[in-house]
């Protein structure tokens, strides 16, 4: 089995998504793998965010919430429940460059990682995989798992 059609076999996996240390790989190949599943991929660089405004405003940007979206942590979880704007198999959300807004509002991003935690759950229920990949220093997010 190669190495793409492994990827895309985990990918596709309801039940060991979840919100993960994001591995040493190729992102845009794991985009082309989750793609490749059927999955929504959505990448959200979160380098400039320093707080909690700026961090629900990139991934409402990039994930392309409805325009209602309402930039707290209760809309944030609403949107991440209901993908109704952006039908999938399932769903693939890449954060990177997390270290800036863990350092400047950590409160907040730990909020956000829950809140991606709550929604998998809930996706999982259905059989449907919603996977969140963290991007930063391994010290940082020591409590989060880094394989399914």
């Amino acid at each position: 089995m190669s190495n793409d059609v492994h990827l895309q076999t985990i990918l596709a996996d309801a039940a060991k998504a979840g919100v993960y240390h994001l591995p040493h790989m190729d992102k845009k190949q794991l985009v082309a793998s989750a793609k490749a599943a059927g999955l929504a991929a959505f990448r959200v660089n979160l380098a400039k965010a320093g707080d909690k405004e700026h961090l629900l405003a990139a991934i409402a940007t990039k994930m392309k919430f409805p325009d209602g979206f309402g930039h707290n942590f209760d809309a944030l979880a609403d949107c991440l429940a209901d993908m109704d704007w952006k039908p999938a198999d399932g769903y693939v959300v890449l954060l990177e460059h997390c270290d800036g807004i863990h350092n400047k509002a950590e409160d907040d991003f730990v909020s956000t990682l829950n809140i991606f935690e709550q929604a998998a759950d809930e996706w999982r229920e259905q059989d449907i995989p919603f996977w969140c990949l963290v991007e930063m220093q391994a010290d940082g997010v020591a409590w989060l798992p880094t394989e399914p």
